[in-house]
């Protein structure tokens, strides 16, 4: 396991407090894409990804791509964030994994800067929620080799129930700045239509889409998440 940073220590790390009351390593069975972690499609989504190199944009504490290193089998996976608090945690968590690599800094960035690099990417609610996909998406199809894989999960429509924008523009959503005062940031929470134009623009392939329900159980919500699957143009190398 190796740890980079390419950002600075953000001091309105707006990930600071998120997931403090469940720190701990986590058993990860599986890949879950939906917003409660429990229905729809699993591993299979990412397809065979033995030997190949991966990365998760937006990475949290890591527990996902911990999994995806350990059980499936990829030669490398690298777990990107921006969040100082969330890069720390994970590399915490799971500093021995294997061929697991932790990166502190922008995903879009990152992704940039290294061409042709990925067989895979893939965000389950990461940074294809909280950056503009507008700098993500071709960053994503820099950083894919021809004919890579793109997986991302996204909300498909607001937690207050309110339906997901036409149009590519974000909300402010309310958070907590890590000294405890009320912060907010943004998300991006758009239609299937929206999402499918933009993976067009910036050089990919609509593969499949589907959205996942989940009526909430115990007075949760019900939410939607919505699923893309997407390659990046242009034929594998053999």
């Amino acid at each position: 396991m190796t740890s980079t940073s390419s950002s600075p220590a953000d001091a309105l790390d707006r990930w600071y407090h998120y997931g403090t009351s469940s720190d701990g390593r986590r058993a990860v069975g599986r890949l879950y894409w939906d917003w409660y972690q429990r229905r729809g499609p699993g591993d299979d989504l990412l397809g065979d990804l033995t030997g190949r190199t991966v990365a998760e944009l937006g990475a949290g504490a890591g527990h996902q791509a911990a999994y995806v290193a350990a059980e499936l089998r990829a030669r490398r996976v690298i777990a990107i964030d921006s969040s100082a608090a969330q890069h720390s945690r994970g590399r915490g968590l799971y500093e021995d994994v294997p061929g697991l690599d932790f990166v502190h800094g922008d995903a879009a960035a990152y992704l940039q800067d290294h061409p042709s690099s990925l067989d895979t990417a893939y965000s389950i609610f990461g940074a294809l929620d909280f950056s503009d996909p507008r700098t993500v998406l071709p960053a994503a199809a820099v950083a894919l080799r021809p004919g890579g894989t793109l997986v991302f999960s996204t909300l498909a429509h607001y937690r207050t129930g309110a339906p997901p924008e036409t149009d590519c523009r974000p909300a402010d959503i309310p958070t907590r700045l890590p000294d405890g005062s009320p912060g907010t940031m943004r998300r991006w929470v758009l239609e299937p239509a929206v999402w499918t134009k933009l993976l067009d623009e910036h050089g990919f392939d609509l593969v499949d889409s589907d959205a996942v329900h989940d009526p909430g159980a115990d007075g949760e919500s019900p939410v939607a998440t919505g699923l893309f699957r997407a390659r990046r143009r242009g034929r594998r190398a053999c």
